[in-house]
């Protein structure tokens, strides 16, 4: 199993382009790789360790718990990264 995981806060304007980039690339992908991708979402407002690690960086995009990207993410780089994992 794969787990990307977007951190984020409400109100963020990247934020949202960041969940639909994640989301396409996912559902794009063959069904063999893409069953295995688990999108979890959190918030720097709920964590405070995820507040003081990424706080001026949001979005960022995780997978497996490993940086991929912050700000702004491409989809093609995702794409490899998760038809590779």
């Amino acid at each position: 199993m794969t787990t990307v995981t977007i951190i984020g806060r409400p109100g963020c304007h990247l934020c949202p382009t960041a969940r639909e980039i994640v989301e396409t690339v996912v559902a794009d992908l063959p069904d063999e790789v893409g069953d295995r991708i688990e999108i979890i979402e959190k918030s720097i407002d709920e964590d405070a360790a995820l507040y003081e690690l990424w706080w001026e960086k949001i979005p960022v995009v995780l997978i497996n718990d490993e940086f991929h990207a912050q700000w702004r993410v491409s989809p093609e780089l995702l794409r490899q990264r998760l038809e590779t994992q």
